[in-house]
C-alpha cells in the first residue's frame, strides 16, 4: 500500500507537466491564429535556422543521414547546404502545421496544387479501396486537413496514427481530425480495423499509412539510398490482402506557405506474383526518387538507418533481407564493422569462428581488423578481411585512435575481442558508432552493447573460441553457419610432413622437455622412415631449435626463428601432423585444419585446447593443475615430466594410421 501511495505524487506531477504543455500549445495556437499564414511560415523558418545552430544532436544526425544518402554524389558543402535548408523548411512547415487546423478548408485548398489524382479516381471507379503510402515530406500534416483534395467522393478517409505521449494533446488532435471525417486507428491496436474499413462491402475506405520510418526488428531489410534499412512491410501486406495497389502520396514546398501535392503511380514490384517483401523493396526505390526531387523537404532528423540493438548482424531476422527486382548488389553501401584483435597469436586464432560468423552476418558487411602488426599476416591469411590497421606495442592510445580515424571510414560498430580498458579507449576515442564486447571493469562505461556472461557456468570452463563466438551471436550472427571447426583441407598427397613445436613463449610451465620431443621423433621415424620433419618456433627459441636438430638422428628442417608468420602458415598448410605444446602455433595449426598432438600441463585444454576430431590432447592431471603459472611454483614441473615420449609417439602414430 505504501509503495502505491509513494508513486502517486510522481503521477500527479507528470500529469500536471503534460497539462502545462497542452496549455502552452493552445496558447501558441492563439498567437498563430492571429497571424497570416505567410508570416507564420517565415517565423517558423527563422526558428528552424536557429535550431540548426543550437541543436547539435539533430544537426549531427541530419549530416550523418545526408552523408549516407548523398555522400557518393555530393560534396560535404552541398550536403550542409541541404541540411540548413531542411531545418528552415522543417521549422516553417511545423508552425504551418499548427496553424492549418485553425483555418477553413477553403482557405487551405487555395494554397495547394494537386496532380496525379487520376490514379485515385481510377481505383475508386473500379470499386477498389485506396491505400496511400505517406512520406514525411514538407508539411505532411496538410494531408489531415484537406481530405477533399485527394479522397474521391463517397469514400471514407482514414489513417493509422501513433498516439502522442501527452494524453491531453493526443485527445485534442484526435478530435480535430475526426471532425474532418477521418476514421483514426491507433497503431498499437493492430490492423484488423484498417483492413475491415478497406474491405467495406458498401463504402470503400481510403487509408493513409506512413512508410518511410525505421521499422525496427519487425521490418524488411531492403535498400534505401543503397543502404539497407528496416522498412515496414505492413502497407504491402494490406495491399495484397485487399487486392489494391499502394499509391505514394507526397507534399512538397511550392513557395512561401504554398505546397504541391502529388499522387504517384501505383507501386510495381516487377514480380510475377507480388510479395510483401518485393512491394516494400520497390516502394523504397520510389520514395528515394521522390526525395531526390526536393531533398530539403524530407525529414532528415529521423534515424532512418538506425543500427538495431543488439542484432545489427541480420542473420536471425524473421523477415530477412530483400532486394528490388533487378537491383545491382554492388551498389550497396557497406555496413562498416571494425574488430579489435587479441594481442596473442593463439587467442587471435581462437576468434576465427566468431569472425567467420560475423562475416556471414549481412551481405553489405565490410570488415576491418585493428591488430598488433605482428599478427597482420595472420589476418591476411584468413581471406575474409577487407582492411587491416596495424598497431605497434609502443603506440599510444591517441595515436591508435588517430590511425583509425585516418581510414576516413564511418564505422557503424566495433567488436572487441580484448578485455582491456586501454584497447576499448583506443576505439572509443575514434568515435565508432557502437562498441561491443564483455563488460570488463572500467571499460563497461564505453561499451554501447555488452555481451552477457554465462548465467550458469558448467563444471568445465567455457572454451575461449565459444566465448568469442558468443560476442558474435550477441551481435546477431549465426553460430551454426560458421561452425567452431576449421574448414576441411584439400588433398595433401602421399608425402608425410611432420611438424614439431617444442617451445612456448608463455613460459617453461607450458614446455614439455626438449629431449622428449627428440625421443618422440626417433620413435615415430622408426615406424615412418620416409617422413619429413620440420621444427617450428619463435626467434627467441632459435637456440632450442639448433639443439634439437643436432640431437635427433633423422633429417629435419630446422625453421625455428627463421620464418615470418606468412611463411609459417605456408609450411603448416603442407603439414600432415603437428606435435606441439600449448602454443600459438598449435592454435594456428588447428585454425588451418592441421591435426595435432598437443601436450598440456599448466593450462586447461577445455578452455584453450584445439577443437575438433582431428586432435589428440595428452595431459597428466595432478592435484595442482591447471595452475596457469608461467613457471612451476613447486619447481619440479610434474604435470609435464610425467608425460612419456612413448605416449606421445603412440598418439601420433595412431593419428597417422600406423599401428606402433
Amino acid at each position: 500500500m505504501g509503495r502505491k501511495n509513494s508513486s502517486l505524487p510522481a503521477t500527479v506531477l507528470k500529469r500536471c507537466g503534460q497539462y502545462a504543455v497542452y496549455l502552452a500549445v493552445r496558447g501558441l495556437e492563439c498567437v498563430l491564429w492571429a497571424l497570416p499564414l505567410p508570416m507564420v511560415a517565415l517565423l517558423g523558418r527563422a526558428l528552424g535556422c536557429t535550431a540548426y545552430l543550437v541543436a547539435p544532436k539533430y544537426r549531427k544526425l541530419a549530416h550523418a543521414n545526408l552523408r549516407i544518402a548523398f555522400g557518393r554524389e555530393m560534396s560535404p558543402k552541398q550536403r550542409r547546404a541541404i541540411a540548413r535548408a531542411h531545418f528552415s523548411s522543417l521549422g516553417g512547415n511545423f508552425l504551418c502545421g499548427l496553424k492549418l487546423p485553425l483555418m477553413p478548408e477553403s482557405a487551405i485548398t487555395k494554397r495547394v496544387s494537386i496532380s496525379g489524382l487520376e490514379h485515385s479516381t481510377k481505383l475508386a471507379a473500379e470499386g477498389r479501396p485506396i491505400l496511400y503510402a505517406v512520406c514525411h515530406l514538407s508539411c505532411w500534416e496538410l494531408l489531415t486537413q484537406v481530405p477533399s483534395l485527394f479522397i474521391p467522393s463517397g469514400m471514407k478517409p482514414a489513417s493509422i496514427f501513433q498516439a502522442l505521449g501527452n494524453p491531453y494533446l493526443n485527445n485534442h488532435v484526435q478530435k480535430r481530425r475526426e471532425h474532418l471525417g477521418y476514421t483514426l486507428f491507433d497503431r498499437k491496436d493492430g490492423f484488423t480495423g484498417p483492413l475491415k474499413l478497406l474491405r467495406g462491402s458498401n463504402v470503400k475506405g481510403a487509408l493513409g499509412v506512413l512508410v518511410d520510418q525505421h521499422a525496427g526488428d519487425g521490418g524488411v531489410w531492403c535498400p534505401f539510398f543503397d543502404r539497407l534499412a528496416s522498412t515496414t512491410p505492413l502497407p504491402a501486406l494490406m495491399a495484397i490482402r485487399c487486392d489494391t495497389p499502394l499509391l505514394p502520396i507526397t507534399v512538397q514546398d511550392a513557395g512561401l506557405a504554398r505546397w504541391k501535392m502529388t499522387v504517384h503511380p501505383p507501386i510495381d514490384s516487377k514480380e510475377a506474383k507480388p510479395t510483401p517483401q518485393g512491394i516494400t523493396a520497390a516502394l523504397n526505390l520510389v520514395v528515394e526518387a521522390i526525395i531526390r526531387e526536393a531533398p530539403h523537404n524530407w525529414f532528415w532528423v529521423h534515424n532512418r538507418w538506425k543500427t538495431p540493438k543488439p542484432d545489427f548482424l541480420l542473420s536471425g531476422y524473421k523477415r530477412g533481407i530483400t532486394f528490388p527486382s533487378g537491383y545491382d548488389r554492388m551498389r550497396l553501401q557497406p555496413f562498416e564493422v571494425i574488430l579489435r584483435s587479441p594481442n596473442w597469436l593463439g587467442d587471435a586464432c581462437m576468434t576465427f569462428p566468431a569472425v567467420r560468423a560475423i562475416r556471414q552476418g549481412r551481405p553489405d558487411l565490410r570488415l576491418t581488423v585493428l591488430t598488433p602488426s605482428k599478427l597482420a599476416d595472420l589476418w591476411k591469411s584468413l581471406g575474409i578481411i577487407d582492411e587491416i590497421i596495424p598497431k605497434e606495442s609502443h603506440d599510444g592510445v591517441l595515436k591508435v585512435a588517430q590511425r583509425i580515424r585516418q581510414t576516413r571510414r564511418h564505422y557503424d560498430a566495433g567488436i572487441l575481442f580484448t578485455n582491456s580498458t586501454r584497447s576499448t579507449l583506443e576505439m572509443w576515442l575514434a568515435d565508432i558508432g557502437r562498441l561491443c564486447g564483455y563488460k570488463g571493469s572500467i571499460r563497461k562505461w564505453m561499451l554501447g552493447q555488452i555481451t552477457p556472461e554465462l548465467r550458469k557456468p558448467g563444471k568445465k570452463p567455457e572454451h575461449h573460441a565459444k566465448r568469442y563466438l558468443r560476442i558474435a551471436t550477441n551481435c546477431g550472427a549465426s553460430a551454426e553457419t560458421a561452425g567452431l571447426f576449421a574448414p576441411e583441407r584439400g588433398d595433401l598427397g602421399t608425402e608425410k610432413i611432420l611438424g614439431i613445436c617444442a617451445g612456448a613463449e608463455y613460459g617453461p610451465a607450458k614446455r614439455w622437455p626438449a629431449d622428449r620431443f627428440a625421443e618422440t621423433i626417433k620413435l615415430v621415424s622408426a615406424q615412418l622412415p620416409d617422413a619429413r620433419w620440420e621444427l617450428y618456433g619463435a626467434p627467441a627459441e632459435k637456440e632450442l631449435g639448433e639443439k634439437m636438430a643436432a640431437s635427433v638422428q633423422v633429417p629435419c628442417n630446422n625453421l625455428v626463428g627463421k620464418t615470418t608468420l606468412t611463411e609459417l602458415i605456408a609450411h603448416l598448410k603442407r603439414c600432415t601432423l603437428l606435435i606441439t605444446n600449448d602454443t600459438g602455433t598449435m592454435h594456428l595449426a588447428a585454425a588451418l585444419g592441421v591435426p595435432t598432438v598437443s601436450i598440456f600441463g599448466s593450462t586447461e585444454p577445455d578452455a584453450t585446447g584445439p577443437l575438433g576430431q582431428n586432435h589428440t590432447v595428452i595431459r597428466k592431471k595432478i592435484a595442482c593443475s591447471p595452475c596457469f603459472e608461467r613457471e612451476c611454483p613447486l619447481g619440479h614441473y610434474e604435470c609435464m615430466t610425467s608425460i612419456q615420449s612413448t605416449e606421445v609417439a603412440a598418439a601420433a602414430l595412431k593419428m597417422l594410421g600406423v599401428q606402433p
